[in-house]
């Protein structure tokens, strides 16, 4: 009885496999159906572009005319030649080295302290987190340029303390700083992200930290960094490429000129004037680019260094 029912089993299962092949079929064709919107999407709207802005930073092309290929002679005239550039990228760089740090220690801070709040919390979060989603709007930037202006709201009260600026948008030596605090002030993202993370950190580690004679400052060095510092690594990464991608602002506080002293043209701005108020767009293609390799560059150093310094509960190391 036992071996009939074996071979019953068998027949019905060998009977079987044409029907669930058929639905694997189908789930499978509905799943490739569902992704067709994204992959229009992504080889019409995102690789073709890219790839075509690869073509052009060889070639010198005015949007008028046919490009012609050069080959790297845009990019020697962009460390030759184009002295404006240097300039350009040198503040850019200078806004993602103190800016990033900056607005993730702040970030950080804020979480530490709603990471302790208990009543109220839902409403503090949400308000620190509101200018992030404003984001770098038009708005955004008249505001904090009027703010920032000669007798501005910022200009009246340190008045009141005896420090007589006089306006930071016209002072070359604020207009990076200024803008560092536009920034900082949009600290709420990796907020939420350090918040997230220190809900994930186990209750017993600090209970252990404080068992051996930890105070609050070696409870945070030696418990709360370590297992924060995967998010760090990732709010960092993150970070930097948005600092990169800053456009918006810098081109209202600053009229799309890139003044005062060129201190707020950006190599964003920098490539929009290059491109589309000059017309040079194999060049401005070849900036692009150019971003998107150093970018490339800092991902590689932070991933490459992050088995040093990033480490995760339970790991074995």
């Amino acid at each position: 009885m036992t071996e009939r029912a074996v071979r019953l089993g068998r027949r019905v299962s060998r009977s079987a496999r044409p029907h669930m092949s058929a639905l694997r079929k189908r789930e499978t064709k509905a799943g490739y159906a569902f992704l067709v919107p994204w992959l229009i999407g992504f080889f019409g709207l995102t690789l073709g572009p890219m790839l075509m802005s690869l073509y052009l930073a060889f070639t010198r092309y005015d949007l008028f005319s046919p490009p012609q290929w050069v080959g790297f002679a845009n990019f020697v005239r962009l460390f030759t030649a184009d002295k404006v550039f240097l300039r350009s990228a040198s503040v850019t760089l200078q806004y993602v080295a103190f800016g990033t740090p900056i607005k993730l220690m702040a970030a950080l801070a804020v979480a530490l302290m709603l990471n302790r709040i208990r009543r109220g919390s839902g409403f503090f979060r949400s308000a620190f987190y509101a200018p992030s989603l404003i984001g770098a709007s038009v708005s955004i930037a008249i505001v904090w340029r009027a703010m920032f202006s000669t007798n501005g709201p910022v200009d009246t009260a340190l008045s009141f303390f005896g420090i007589n600026i006089g306006g930071w948008v016209g002072k070359v030596n604020l207009a990076v700083p200024m803008m560092i605090l536009l920034g900082v002030w949009q600290f709420g993202a990796p907020m939420v992200i350090f918040l997230a993370g220190l809900k994930q950190i186990p209750q017993e580690l600090y209970e252990a930290a404080e068992m051996d004679g930890a105070g609050v400052v070696a409870q945070f060095r030696h418990v709360t960094v370590p297992m924060l510092s995967g998010v760090i690594f990732f709010n960092l990464l993150l970070e930097i490429v948005h600092a990169f991608q800053v456009f918006g602002s810098v081109f209202i506080i600053s009229n799309g000129t890139g003044s005062p002293g060129g201190r707020l043209n950006f190599i964003t701005l920098y490539l929009y004037k290059r491109g589309f108020a000059d017309g040079q767009m194999g060049y401005a293609s070849a900036i692009a680019w150019l971003v998107v390799v150093v970018v490339a560059v800092i991902a590689a150093v932070l991933f490459k260094s992050s088995g040093r310094w990033v480490h995760y509960y339970g790991e074995d190391r």
